[in-house]
C-alpha cells in the first residue's frame, strides 16, 4: 500500500511521558511520509481520540522537524476515563473512521496498549453500532473493517517483559546517575551517607543499574527483597568501606522496594537505619519526576527512531487478519513479539511480588537482569581477602590503544574482584611501554575509590603494539614481576597486541600465561562484541555537539558537515545522524562517488529552496581519501551560490572525553567481573588459554583467541559483521520524502 495518500494512520502518546517519545513520533510521521502514507498525531492520548475535532490533526514532514532532542511528547498525553467505557471507545472509533484512520502506532505503557488491544477488538461491532446509529454508511464501514495497531513501550521504569530497553529508559538512568554523582562528591566531603530513592513500584532495573553505575553501597528492589537481617548486612557493608578509606556511602532504594514479608521499605527506614546503628549523618533524596525530565540520551534518540520506522512499515503492511505486535529491541535489533502477551507477563512480574514469588519474578526479568544482580552483590560486597592464599596469584591490568571513557570502571571493577578472590592486582601505567619500563604498582582496595565516575585513564594508555625487537623485553617484565595472568583493556591496539604475543609463544616462554582482552574503544570496532565501552559515551557527547550546532544555525540558513572519529568503521557517524538528525551520512564502509555528490548537492539545494534552514551532513574522519571534510565544504560552498552558508566542525578528541556513561559504566563493570573470573578459572585449572570477550547478542561471551584472525578485516580493522549497517536506510527514510521508497523493505527487521 505504498505511496497510496488514502491510507491513514494515527500515531499517540499514552500514559506517563518518557525521553525519547518525540522520536518515536518523529519517526513515524517520516516514515509515513517516506512511504506515501497520511499521518495523523492525536494530541493529548486516548482524550483526543475520543474528543476529536482539532485533538486529530494531519501533520506534514516539517511539523516534526525540530522535536528530536526535546524531552516529553510534544502531542501530549492525558489520563482519559472515557475511554475505559465503551460509549467512550464508540466515539474514539467514530472519530479515528472521520479521519480515515484505522492504522494506529501507540506509545505507552502496559495499561495504554491493553487499551489498544480491547479497541482493536471491538472495533468490528464499534463500526456496526455507527452504520446502525445513522453517523457512517455502509461503504465508509466496509472501508474500515478492522483496526491494527502496532504498539511501542514508553516507560522509564524499563518494566515490560518482551523487550531489552523501553523508550526513556536509558535518559532516566542518565538523570539519576547525574544527581549520584553530584551527591557522592558532596557526601565525600561531609564523609556522609545518602539514601537516594529513584522510581520503579514493580521495576527495579533503575534502582539495580544506577547502583552499580554509581559504585552505590547498598540496594533496595522490588523484585528480590533482602533477607532477614538485612539491615545488619547493609550496616556492616557500609561500615568496612568506611574502614576501607572510603569517604561516602550510597544507598538507593526503588520506591517499590519491600521486605521478604512485603512491608514497604522507603527512603525514610533505611535513613533511620543508618543512624541509629552508625551514628552517622545520613540525608534523604527522592528524585521523583526529575527522572522523567531533560534531553533524551543519545540512545534514546536512535532506537525509537528505529522502533517507529518499524512500527509504521508494520501497521502499513497489516491486514485484518494480523495480531497487534509489540514492536521492541533485542541484542539491538528490532523485534516483534505477541503484543498482550508481553503485556500479561509484564502484569505477572508483579503479582509475583505481591505473592512473595521473588524467585519467579526474577526469572520474567530475565537473564541479564539476574547477572547485573550478582555483579552488584559481589562488587558491594568485595573486600581483601581475610585469609589471602599462601601463594597469591599475580594478575596485572594494562591499557592499550585510544582513550574510552570507561577505561576505569573496569579497572576499579577488576581490582576489587580480584582483591576479593585473594589475587595481588598490579596496575601498569603507560600500557606496554609501561610494562616495559617497570612501571608497575600494586593496587589495593582504596587506590581505585572513586573511578566509577571518572573519564579518562587513571593507568595511563597509548596506541603502542609491541614490536618484535620489545618481545624479548616484555616477556622479561613479564618474568620479572612474576605475573600469572593478563587483563587488556582497550582497542585495536590491545587486540593485536594480545594476538601477536599469543603467536609468538614458541619463542618466548613467559607468554604463556592466561591474557583476556576487554572492548574499550570510542571506535566500536573490535570482534565479537557490539558494544565496546567508551563508544556510547562518545555517541552523547557528539548528539550533544550536534544539539548545539544546530541551535546555532537557527538565524541562518546554512549546511554543516560535521566529521567524527571511527578510524574505518562508521558507528558513531551512522548513530550520531540517526540520534542528531542528520541529512546526510558518508562512511568508509559505503565510500563517497562523485555521483552520490552530484546528488546530495541537488537534493541540498532543493530542500533550502523549499525553505530548509539547516541541512547537515555527518562524515566518517575515513570515508574517504580524497573526499574530505574539506573538500564536501568547498563543494557545497561553491554550488550553493550564496543560497545559504557551508560551515565545518571536526570534532575531535571531544569525543573521547568526559564521564563515562551510564551504559558505559555498567558494561565496563559487566565484562570487567568477566574478565577476572575467567583469569582466575584458568589459573586454577593451570590453563594458559587466551581470550577475547565482548557483549554478543545480549549475553557476555568468551571468544578464544585463535578465533580472532577469522572476525576481523585487518586491512580496515574493523570487524567483518557490523550489526549497525542494517540502520542505513532508516537514515535516509528520515532525511526527506520519497515517493518512490516501498515499505517492503525490512533490512532493519530481526525476528
Amino acid at each position: 500500500m505504498a505511496n497510496n495518500p488514502s491510507i491513514s494512520i494515527g500515531v499517540l502518546t499514552s500514559g506517563g511521558d518518557a525521553q525519547g517519545m518525540n522520536a518515536a513520533v518523529r519517526a513515524v510521521v517520516r516514515s509515513a511520509l517516506h512511504l506515501g502514507a497520511t499521518v495523523h498525531a492525536i494530541f493529548e492520548g486516548y482524550q483526543g481520540m475520543v474528543d476529536g475535532g482539532d485533538r486529530i490533526r494531519a501533520v506534514s514532514w516539517d511539523d516534526v522537524g525540530s522535536i528530536l532532542h526535546r524531552g516529553g511528547t510534544v502531542i501530549g498525553t492525558a489520563r482519559c476515563p472515557a475511554f475505559r467505557e465503551r460509549e467512550g471507545r464508540l466515539r474514539a472509533a467514530h472519530n479515528l473512521i472521520r479521519h480515515g484512520i484505522d492504522r494506529l502506532v501507540v506509545i505507552g505503557g502496559d495499561g495504554s496498549l491493553t487499551g489498544a488491544d480491547t479497541f482493536r477488538h471491538e472495533w468490528s461491532e464499534l463500526v456496526a453500532e455507527l452504520v446502525a446509529r445513522g453517523e457512517i454508511d455502509e461503504a465508509t464501514a466496509q472501508r474500515h473493517p478492522a483496526l491494527m495497531i502496532a504498539g511501542l513501550v514508553g516507560s522509564i521504569d524499563n518494566d515490560m517483559v518482551g523487550t531489552d530497553m523501553t523508550i526513556g529508559a536509558d535518559s532516566a538512568l542518565h538523570r539519576i546517575i547525574e544527581a549520584i554523582d553530584a551527591i557522592t562528591s558532596t557526601a565525600a566531603s561531609h564523609q556522609r551517607s545518602f539514601v537516594v530513592e529513584v522510581m520503579g513500584r514493580h521495576c527495579g532495573y533503575l534502582a539495580l543499574m544506577s547502583a552499580i553505575a554509581g559504585g552505590a553501597d547498598y540496594v533496595l528492589i522490588p523484585e528480590n527483597p533482602p533477607p532477614e537481617g538485612w539491615e545488619d548486612q547493609m550496616c556492616a557493608l557500609l561500615r568496612n568501606g568506611r574502614a576501607a578509606g572510603r569517604r561516602d556511602s550510597i544507598v538507593i532504594v526503588a520506591e517499590g522496594a519491600s521486605d521478604r514479608a512485603g512491608n514497604p521499605l522507603n527512603a525514610d527506614y533505611v535513613r533511620q537505619v543508618l543512624e541509629d546503628r552508625l551514628g552517622e549523618d545520613t540525608r534523604v533524596t527522592i528524585l521523583g519526576h526529575v527522572q522523567r525530565g531533560g534531553t533524551p540520551s543519545a540512545f534514546d534518540r536512535w532506537m525509537s527512531t528505529v522502533l517507529g520506522f518499524d512500527a509504521t512499515e508494520t501497521v502499513l503492511s497489516a491486514t485484518p487478519e494480523s495480531d497487534p505486535v509489540m514492536i521492541g529491541i533485542r541484542y539491538n535489533r528490532i523485534d516483534h513479539a505477541p503484543l498482550m502477551e508481553c503485556v500479561q507477563k509484564t502484569r505477572s512480574v508483579a503479582q509475583k511480588i505481591a505473592d512473595k514469588d521473588y524467585e519467579g519474578a526474577m526469572a520474567l526479568r530475565g537473564g541479564s537482569f539476574t547477572e547485573m544482580f550478582e555483579v552488584f552483590r559481589r562488587m558491594a560486597e568485595s573486600m581483601p581477602s581475610v585469609t589471602p592464599p599462601t601463594q597469591p596469584r599475580r594478575l596485572a591490568i594494562l591499557h592499550a590503544g585510544g582513550l574510552a571513557p570507561g577505561m576505569n570502571p573496569a579497572v576499579r571493577a577488576a581490582v576489587r574482584l580480584g582483591l576479593d578472590l585473594g589475587h595481588v592486582l598490579l596496575g601498569v601505567r603507560g600500557g606496554f611501554q609501561g610494562l616495559i619500563d617497570g612501571r608497575i604498582e600494586e593496587l589495593k582496595w582504596g587506590d581505585v575509590e572513586g573511578w566509577t565516575s571518572m573519564g579518562g585513564a587513571e593507568l595511563g594508555t597509548n596506541r603502542q603494539i609491541p614490536t618484535i625487537e620489545q618481545f624479548y623485553s616484555v616477556g622479561r617484565a613479564l618474568e620479572t614481576q612474576r605475573i600469572d595472568g593478563l587483563l587488556i583493556i582497550g582497542g585495536w591496539a590491545a587486540y593485536k597486541a594480545i594476538y601477536e604475543l599469543h603467536r609468538e609463544r614458541d619463542r618466548y616462554p613467559a607468554f604463556k600465561i592466561p591474557m583476556i582482552c576487554l572492548p574499550a574503544t570510542i571506535d566500536n570496532n573490535l570482534p565479537g562484541s557490539e558494544q565496546s565501552v567508551g563508544a556510547d559515551t562518545a555517541l552523547n557527547v557528539i548528539v550533544e555537539a550536534l544539539d548545539r550546532i544546530k541551535q546555532s544555525a537557527t538565524a541562518a540558513r546554512r549546511c554543516f558537515v560535521i566529521e567524527t572519529m571511527g578510524t574505518y568503521c562508521g558507528y558513531l557517524a551512522l548513530l550520531s545522524g540517526l540520534a542528531g538528525g542528520a541529512e546526510r551520512v558518508y562512511l568508509h564502509e559505503e565510500g563517497i562517488t562523485l555521483k552520490d555528490l552530484q546528488a546530495d548537492v541537488e537534493n541540498m539545494l532543493k530542500s533550502f529552496e523549499g525553505g530548509r534552514r539547516l541541512y547537515m551532513a555527518i562524515r566518517n574522519e575515513r570515508a574517504s581519501p580524497h573526499y574530505t571534510t574539506d573538500f564536501l565544504c568547498r563543494l557545497f560552498e561553491e554550488e550553493s551560490q550564496t543560497r545559504f552558508d557551508v560551515r565545518q566542525d571536526i570534532l575531535g578528541h571531544i569525543q573521547q572525553g568526559g564521564n563515562p556513561s551510564p551504559f558505559d559504566r555498567i558494561l565496563a563493570t559487566r565484562l570487567a567481573t568477566r574478565c577476572i573470573d575467567y583469569l582466575t578459572q584458568q589459573l586454577a585449572e593451570k590453563s594458559t588459554e587466551c581470550a577475547f570477550i565482548g557483549l554478543s547478542e545480549g549475553k557476555v561471551t568468551l571468544f578464544p583467541l585463535k578465533e580472532m584472525a577469522d572476525m576481523v578485516d585487518w586491512s580496515y580493522r574493523r570487524p567483518k559483521k557490523q550489526w549497525w549497517l542494517g540502520l542505513r536506510t532508516i537514515v535516509h527514510a528520515m532525511a526527506q520524502p520519497s515517493k518512490t521508497t516501498t515499505h517492503k523493505n525490512k533490512a532493519s527487521r530481526s525476528k
